[in-house]
Parts: structure tokens; C-alpha cells; sequence
């Protein structure tokens, strides 16, 4: 009986033991099962891009090819040595102005640098030549030498006309990331900002498309695939993209660009008469009136052939105000601020009509917009 119960208890054992063993390896036996049975999993048709996804698409892969990167050196001279070194300045973006190898920029991504390289989508890389420059609008001009297959010249748009809402398209390089695409809308317009040098861009475009440090320069599309603005700064008080981007409109561009390939700088357009914000101020406090007193008429321009009369002065001290200005083109002129404003919007050679008060009356007189005399 002993014998038989021992037995009996061994086989038991024996039993448990080998259970034991089987549910601990059920997971490596799963496994094994489980490898032998994996294979890649089908892919779900995808069917067709969306429209809009297609247009998006089909805009870049026109525009690409358009856009440029710039990079930028600076000449250093060693102190010890006074070898001249050039030194990597920064990257920028442009795009294609002209089938004649002009390429368009931001003033702020050549400014200071010694020499520019131009490298084409394709890979092709040029030296540049500085053709102009508008600091007052952030604008710059340089252009390539390009023998074959030249890359065609960003289509042109109109920022007149724009909504708040509308779809933008910034291709560029951020970071050196070369030809990114980020998209968003208009977000507002007629946004105005101060350069660290002073001047006051106006008109801008504000938009939500990421734009972050080396978008500087390149185009800002609209759906069309046509430019309507040149990115040029960020708003961020980090440095990085925070969601508002501005953008000069192409309207400007399409006005100041041509001036520099031409004269090499901006022609500022002048009525042909001298101002000063402070006398005028002065002068609005003490007689009351609204507009810009016209101290005197350049000698030889439209103003003084059209009979504009400035200030007179008498040896006793009185004086007679001349003309006041109050608008331009129906335009309202109520400081000398606001004068070189609307002035911005026109360019030399254009007409306008300048209504003024003159002793009580309001006349009116047309003017050609002539280059500012420094």
C-alpha cells in the first residue's frame, strides 16, 4: 500500500510539475505562434487626394522653382594678421523677379554682408550682384547670371484687393530648411511696423503661415499661385513662429522693384515743397487749422510752377501762412506724417490732385510727383 500511494504520489508530482512547466512557457509558445502567423498588414486603398490637398500640391510644385536661397558672407579683418576672412552671415529666402536673372529679397538679409550666393531649386548655385536697395522698405534687388535654363519668374498678384480669410501659401527655407511650404490665411490688413533702423513699413499683410527666421524674402502666395506679399518678419517674444507673420504686399513691391533695377534706389515721390513736422505742430496750435503748411516751394518743380506759395515772413515779425494742404486725391492730410504716407503710395511721374486752403479759400491744383531732393 505504501509503495502504491508513493507511486501514486510521484506520478501526481510528476504531473504538476510538467502543468507547472507548460502554463509558464505558454506565453514563449504564443509567441512563437504569433511570429510564425505575422505578416505585413494590407494597405487600405487610399483612393484620390483631396481638392484642395491637389491644388496645394499641384501650387508648389509650380512655384518651387521660383524661389531661391540666398547666403550670405561677411569680410572680417584679423587684427593680428590683417588677412580679410569672410565669415558665413546668415540665409535668406527670394524668388524670381524677371526672365533677366533678378532676384528679389528683404534689405535686412543682404544687409551688411560682403558677397550673396543664389543656389536654384535645382541645385545650381551663382554668385549675386547687389542691383538696389530700399531700406525705408525692406526691399533688395540682386541678380544672377543664369546661361541655361533660366528658372521662371514668380507670377504677380495684387494686395489692393485682399480679404481677411483668404488662403496663403509661404514657400521659403527656415533654419536653413530649403524650400518649405506652410499654408494659412490672411489674418488681418494694414498692420504697420518699426525696423530696428527707424523706418516704418506700412500696409503690411498679416498672416498665420508659419514664417520663422530664413522665410525672410520669400513669396507669399495666394491660391492662384500668384505673389501677393514678401515675408519679412514675425511677431514672437521668443524669436520663434507664434502664429502672426507679416508680409510686404505685393503692390508696393510691384512698385518700389522696379525702381531699384532701374536707379538702384527708391525715388522717393515729392510734391516739390518744404515741410517740418515740429513748426507745423507749432503753427496748427496757434491759427487752428487742419493740414500741412507748405513753408516753401522748391525752386523749378511742378509746385512752384503751379503757384503753390509758401510761407512769408515780414520784417516786423508777422507773417503770412501760405498754403495749407489738406489732402491729396481726396486723401486727408492732417500732419506731415500723413503727407509722406499717402506720397508712399504713388510713384515719380504721377499725377495728383492737391486741395489746399489759401486765405479763406479751398482751391485745387494738380501736381506731377517728382524725385525728393535731398
Amino acid at each position: 500500500m505504501e509503495d502504491r500511494y508513493l507511486k501514486r504520489l510521484f506520478v501526481t508530482s510528476l504531473a504538476v510539475m510538467a502543468l507547472m512547466l507548460f502554463w509558464q512557457s505558454l506565453p514563449f509558445i504564443e509567441s512563437l505562434i504569433i511570429a510564425r502567423q505575422a505578416q505585413p498588414r494590407p494597405v487600405t486603398p487610399r483612393g484620390d487626394l483631396a481638392e484642395d490637398e491637389k491644388a496645394t500640391i499641384e501650387l508648389f510644385e509650380r512655384t518651387k522653382g521660383s524661389v531661391v536661397y540666398i547666403a550670405t558672407t561677411k569680410a572680417v579683418i584679423d587684427p593680428w594678421t590683417r588677412n580679410i576672412y569672410s565669415i558665413p552671415r546668415g540665409t535668406g529666402s527670394g524668388f524670381v523677379w524677371d526672365e533677366l536673372g533678378h532676384i528679389v529679397t528683404n534689405y535686412h538679409v543682404i544687409e551688411g554682408a560682403s558677397e550673396a550666393r543664389i543656389r536654384l531649386s535645382d541645385g545650381r548655385d551663382y554668385h549675386a550682384v547687389l542691383i538696389g536697395a530700399s531700406p525705408a522698405h525692406d526691399l533688395a534687388v540682386l541678380r544672377i547670371n543664369v546661361p541655361v535654363k533660366r528658372p521662371n519668374p514668380v507670377m504677380i498678384g495684387t494686395s489692393h484687393d485682399l480679404k481677411v480669410g483668404q488662403k496663403t501659401f509661404a514657400i521659403g527655407n527656415p533654419f536653413g530648411l530649403d524650400w518649405t511650404l506652410t499654408t494659412g490665411i490672411v489674418s488681418a490688413l494694414d498692420r504697420s511696423m518699426t525696423e530696428s533702423n527707424g523706418a516704418v513699413i506700412r500696409h503690411l499683410i498679416q498672416t498665420d503661415a508659419a514664417i520663422n527666421p530664413g522665410n525672410s524674402g520669400g513669396p507669399l502666395l495666394d491660391s492662384a499661385g500668384r505673389l501677393i506679399g514678401v515675408n519679412t518678419a514675425i511677431f514672437s517674444p521668443s524669436g520663434a513662429y507664434a502664429g502672426i507673420g507679416f508680409a510686404i504686399p505685393v503692390d508696393t513691391v510691384n512698385r518700389i522693384v522696379p525702381q531699384l533695377i532701374a536707379y538702384g534706389k527708391y525715388l522717393e515721390p515729392s510734391l516739390g515743397i518744404e515741410t517740418d513736422e515740429h513748426i507745423n505742430r507749432l503753427a496748427q496750435a496757434r491759427l487752428g487749422f487742419d493740414g500741412v503748411m507748405v513753408l516753401r516751394t522748391i525752386p523749378g518743380t511742378s509746385a512752384e510752377k503751379a503757384g503753390l506759395r509758401g510761407i512769408v515772413v515780414y520784417p516786423d515779425g508777422s507773417f503770412d501762412p501760405g498754403d495749407i494742404i489738406l489732402s491729396i486725391d481726396g486723401k486727408p492730410i492732417h500732419s506731415v506724417k500723413d503727407l509722406g504716407e499717402v506720397l508712399d503710395n504713388y510713384k515719380v511721374g504721377d499725377v495728383v490732385t492737391v486741395e489746399i486752403a489759401r486765405n479763406g479759400r479751398i482751391l485745387k491744383k494738380q501736381l506731377i510727383l517728382e524725385p525728393a531732393r535731398s
